[in-house]
């Protein structure tokens, strides 16, 4: 019996101990560097951008230290899985698709999706309009499932990072864009490449697709990180962090309703 009891006793204390060095263990955060105004990096390397302070302020309300890990927007979901990292915070949309392999978080902001068209093009956001017209767009995000279910017969343009997607719409490979629409706001039509183009069309949102805003990504069995993520975006929106961080790059709450 008094073995049994010892055993008992370190056992709990094992785990104590466990779950003590799990918590102070650096976490670390996938994060794709390439997606102004959410996140870039500078000529130094230094990452920049909302995604990079939401995460940063996340994690110093959980007292963790974090670690960024750049990794190309393909390979986001992969790298995650494969344990290169403990969470995405990459303006990752939550949809029904991605949850069959991930676990999300709770949005952390909701912005629409619009096309970009130069000025004068005439382009008309429909079956007919986009018909033969080619669209580029990220390649793996929703708005390559937005496109595919609602214009099927436009000829879409895949890139490897939105920032391609913009250099070729500047020198007309491309007859229009479609992104998230702060991301063409503040990544291309207020810089000097954007200058004679618009947005055309609208807010477009579809919800099988583009689903109920970006959320944090972690891998499905890790409940008590996720747990952790949520009551830390909550906290931030509660103290007033989330808002100055806002404040930094748009003029009004990206949130969402």
């Amino acid at each position: 019996m008094k073995l049994n009891k010892l055993f008992t006793t370190l056992s709990l204390v094992v785990l104590v101990l466990g779950v003590g060095n799990a918590q102070a263990r650096d976490l670390r955060i996938g994060v794709e560097g390439a997606y102004p105004p959410f996140s870039w990096k500078e000529s130094d390397g230094t990452l920049k951008g909302f995604d990079i302070e939401i995460a940063e302020a996340l994690c110093a309300q959980m007292e963790r230290k974090c670690t960024m890990v750049e990794q190309e927007w393909d390979g986001m979901i992969p790298a995650l899985l494969a344990k290169k990292y403990d969470a995405i915070v990459a303006s990752m949309s939550i949809t029904e698709e991605r949850k069959k392999r991930v676990n999300f978080t709770g949005k952390y902001y909701n912005t629409p999706a619009k096309f970009v068209a130069k000025d004068g093009s005439g382009l008309e956001v429909s079956k007919a309009g986009l018909k033969g017209k080619r669209i580029g767009l990220q390649r793996g995000t929703t708005h390559q499932c937005f496109m595919e279910k609602m214009y099927p017969d436009a000829e879409l343009v895949l890139y490897a990072s939105q920032e391609e997607v913009f250099q070729d719409l500047a020198i007309g490979r491309i007859d229009a864009q479609f992104s998230d629409s702060i991301a063409a706001d503040d990544g291309f039509l207020k810089t000097d490449a954007g200058k004679g183009f618009s947005f055309v069309g609208g807010d477009m949102h579809d919800m099988e697709c583009h689903g109920e805003g970006a959320g944090i990504a972690v891998r499905k069995g890790d409940e008590e990180l996720r747990m952790q993520l949520n009551a830390a975006i909550k906290a931030i929106r509660d103290n007033g962090v989330y808002q100055k961080i806002n404040a930094k790059y748009f003029e009004f709450d990206i949130f969402g309703g």
